[in-house]
């Protein structure tokens, strides 16, 4: 990936990570271009020089956070508040692999997600975010890299995770999505069914995160979000390639929408690469029809 020659365009590797995925041994030097922290076009000069300025950014911003943080205890209760819930939430974290080896720092991870909520004022800290920071200190070496890495996937990906920003649209799109292309299932999720489109939003506040068998599956969809391919908000068409695994016994045992969010939870242990699959079909299904403008704009 550092050495990809001049004349393959942008757009060429974005399909190549989309289609293939990204093998893991080059996955982490891959995210920094996916995510924007490197830049296609960068020389190895110019990218040393990057991660040594991001290196030193993110050292001040961790001397600038020493300096406030009794200014933000004494005036912000919002921020006693947030430092409590990170803590509890890395608290709950399991840090160890099936042989007990320690995965994850938590003492850094805190401090990450701490920084990264006085800083983007834009995504304030949610609960969820913990887990995501934790696959980036999985990936990466450095705490400046999961820093950086965090804040430019959040800004690659519209800050669609973001509960405030992003979470809502989502939902109003996959419920306007099912009614355009599955108005039987639509017309039940309306009725008996009702709320539970719109209690599935840790879907989107966590990518779908625990929905996987393995990290690697994790990053295999997140790395085509990163692409932008096959199309904007691949996301909730994600989602809608997962309520369509449970339509069927959905409709057959006219499910509650408790029900259908129990059976939507017990969705575990899928397969990346045949979820992005089934998204991409109901992609192709979709640039075939006449489709309203809503969808257009969010998709096309």
């Amino acid at each position: 990936m550092t050495t990809l020659s001049p004349e393959n365009s942008l757009s060429a590797r974005q399909s190549a990570s989309f289609i293939l995925g990204l093998h893991p041994f080059v996955r982490t030097e891959a995210w920094k271009f996916l995510t924007g922290y490197y830049s296609w076009q960068s020389s190895q000069d110019e990218r040393l020089m990057v991660d040594s300025t991001r290196r030193k950014n993110y050292e001040a911003l961790c001397q600038m956070y020493e300096k406030i943080q009794p200014l933000l205890e004494n005036l912000h209760r919002n921020f006693i508040e947030t430092r409590n819930n990170i803590a509890y939430d890395i608290q709950k974290l399991y840090d160890k692999d099936p042989l007990g080896n320690v995965l994850i720092d938590k003492k850094r991870l805190e401090k990450i997600l701490l920084l990264s909520y006085v800083c983007n004022t834009q995504a304030e800290y949610q609960q969820g975010f913990h887990e995501m920071v934790m696959l980036f200190q999985l990936m990466v070496e450095h705490d400046h890299e999961t820093f950086w890495l965090f804040q430019f996937f959040l800004q690659k990906t519209e800050h669609s995770c973001v509960i405030n920003i992003g979470v809502g649209k989502n939902l109003d799109m996959l419920n306007n999505l099912i009614n355009f292309l599955d108005p039987v299932f639509a017309e039940h999720l309306k009725g008996k069914g009702a709320g539970a489109v719109q209690s599935l939003f840790p879907w989107f506040c966590l990518y779908f995160q625990r929905a996987f068998k393995s990290f690697d599956d994790v990053w295999r969809l997140w790395e085509v979000l990163l692409t932008g391919k096959p199309c904007r908000n691949f996301q909730v068409l994600v989602a809608y390639s997962m309520l369509q695994m449970v339509r069927k016994q959905v409709l057959q045992e006219s499910m509650t929408g408790d029900d259908i969010l129990l059976a939507c939870n017990n969705l575990i242990d899928l397969d990346a690469a045949e979820l992005v699959s089934a998204a991409c079909t109901v992609y192709a299904e979709l640039v075939q029809k006449d489709v309203p403008q809503p969808l257009k704009d969010f998709f096309l």
